[in-house]
């Protein structure tokens, strides 16, 4: 029995993303592909790998966000209206 070769477009229409996702799905190493000259094929069977992925992206973890404190921003100098001529 030959395995149904999906492309990255299929696979996106069946996950529900775009097929950039799929493409950084495959990359990432979390979906096996085949390649074919300039482009991939996933198995159908291989779906089951990704089906249970969270949506959206990963948050950030909070000691990045709280590394370094902001910086103020220096006020900005009030400039005194139109310059008058001579």
């Amino acid at each position: 029995m030959q395995d149904k070769l999906l492309t990255t477009n299929e696979v996106a229409e069946r996950l529900g993303v775009s097929a950039i996702r799929v493409r950084q799905l495959i990359k990432a190493g979390r979906l096996p592909s085949q390649q074919f000259g300039r482009d991939h094929v996933v198995r159908e069977e291989d779906l089951a790998l990704v089906a249970d992925r969270k949506p959206g992206r990963p948050a950030k973890p909070v000691e990045s966000i709280n590394e370094q404190p902001a910086k103020p921003v220096p006020a900005r100098k009030k400039s005194g209206g139109k310059k008058q001529g001579k």
